[in-house]
């Protein structure tokens, strides 16, 4: 979507609309109503926000926004939660006549001025219509549409949810990068071209979460920019489903991938339980944990129905950042490719007798980070969190511990909590705050 447009030319609408009909990807009316369409999901309307408070005024943090009857027996509440980097919203839900899909949830955020990312976080409460009851939504389809950008901006959609999501590209083709670490799905363009308006009929920009028994979500939608400028993006988040092209299943089957520092060398290692006609496996590098490039490519066995084991060591004597972030790609001979979790080094010096844990940060909003001791790395350990009762809030094993492990904290309730790490015999534990 190009810099915010509040409205399509009519004619050039009614071409994309035509072009949905005759696909039978989506039978969509612009009103919202899903006729008798075979090809749309039940799903969820966003319509005529009231404010309602209780923290926050128009428009600004911590404000919250009450949409009745978002489908027949379902409320919602959605809450502006964080605003980065100089990120504003100027509107919380847009439904002007052209403006995407009017039942989306459809916010525009004004980045911030200063380079690299800045978005604003969107929270999503459910509750039984008419009730203060919160409930639990069956399923719920969450398609981020038309992520696009130019040469010095890239759109950028964090998608957070209480447990894993399953994740569907619109097409096999697409413009966008998507990847995914346990809880939370992240897409960002990568082509760099922009589309009028809230595009709803080029599906190689779009992508969709879905997840069953979801209490709350959050979305944050922003950008990544190498400019210092600013400017006000229109987003679009359809709740609702879309039928898809057959999924991209790549013939190779992960099993472990895991980052550790030794001494001024990243350890990448990865383990895979099957491969068949794999070409090879592209390891990519940030600093920002956004925007990845490629640091080696290692190639694969190719064709075998056994475990294979594969290393590559980084050398990061010369950096100068605090964090740096690895991921992996797997590519099969056809060119298709999946993406791996994203793994975390904190660079530093730490004592390697030591058994202490970092975490951060602290306070933490949706994703803790807990950096071990050396003499951890890739030996099994547990992560848990214990509540003000002392009573276990989060649980998570890893079989090989990274030196940075990422813990999921969108969930739970505000107030402080103990972080207990345990492996090999040795248990080491930490004070956070969670907002």
């Amino acid at each position: 979507m190009k810099t915010f447009l509040p409205f399509l030319n009519f004619r050039k609408y009614l071409v994309l609309f035509t072009l949905i009909l005759v696909s039978g990807l989506a039978t969509l009316a612009q009103s919202g109503q899903g006729g008798g369409s075979n090809n749309l999901k039940n799903g969820l309307k966003f319509e005529n926000p009231q404010l309602v408070g209780p923290g926050g005024n128009d428009l600004q943090l911590n404000a919250e926004y009450f949409f009745s009857s978002v489908n027949d027996t379902t409320d919602a509440i959605v809450r502006i939660d964080s605003l980065v980097n100089g990120a504003r919203v100027t509107k919380i839900d847009d439904n002007s006549n052209g403006v995407g899909y009017k039942t989306a949830f459809q916010p525009a955020v004004q980045n911030g001025n200063s380079s690299g990312i800045s978005y604003a976080v969107f929270s999503f409460r459910f509750y039984q219509k008419g009730t203060n009851q919160q409930i639990s939504l069956q399923e719920v389809f969450a398609t981020a549409i038309d992520l696009d950008g130019n040469n010095t901006l890239k759109e950028y959609v964090k998608i957070n949810m209480e447990t894993a999501p399953a994740m569907n590209y619109m097409t096999l083709s697409t413009d966008i990068s998507v990847s995914q670490n346990g809880h939370t799905v992240i897409g960002q363009n990568t082509l760099g071209i922009e589309r009028n308006g809230i595009d709803t009929a080029y599906y190689n920009n779009m992508f969709t979460v879905t997840n069953t028994n979801v209490t709350n979500f959050s979305v944050a939608y922003g950008v990544s920019k190498t400019t210092n400028s600013s400017s006000t993006r229109q987003y679009s988040l359809y709740l609702k489903g879309f039928n898809y092209p057959a999924p991209s299943t790549l013939p190779v089957k992960l099993t472990a991938f895991t980052a550790s520092l030794v001494k001024e060398k990243v350890s990448l290692k990865w383990e895979t339980a099957s491969e068949i006609n794999v070409s090879h496996f592209e390891l990519e590098r940030s600093t920002d944990g956004v925007n990845f490039s490629q640091t080696a490519l290692v190639f694969a066995n190719g064709s075998i129905a056994t475990q294979a084991n594969y290393a590559y060591a980084d050398n990061v004597s010369s950096f100068q950042v605090p964090v740096v972030y690895y991921r992996l790609r797997s590519v099969d001979i056809d060119g298709k490719s999946e993406l791996s979790e994203t793994r975390i080094i904190r660079l530093g010096k730490t004592d390697a007798n030591s058994i202490s844990i970092l975490t951060y940060p602290n306070p933490v909003m949706n994703e803790l980070r807990i950096t071990v001791p050396n003499n951890w790395q890739n030996k099994p350990a547990v992560f848990e969190m214990f509540n003000a009762n002392g009573q276990v809030s989060s649980r998570k094993s890893a079989s090989g511990c990274s030196q940075t492990e990422t813990i999921n904290t969108s969930n739970l309730a505000p107030g402080f909590y103990i972080v207990r790490v345990t492996c090999d015999g040795q248990t080491a534990q930490q004070k956070i705050v969670k907002h």
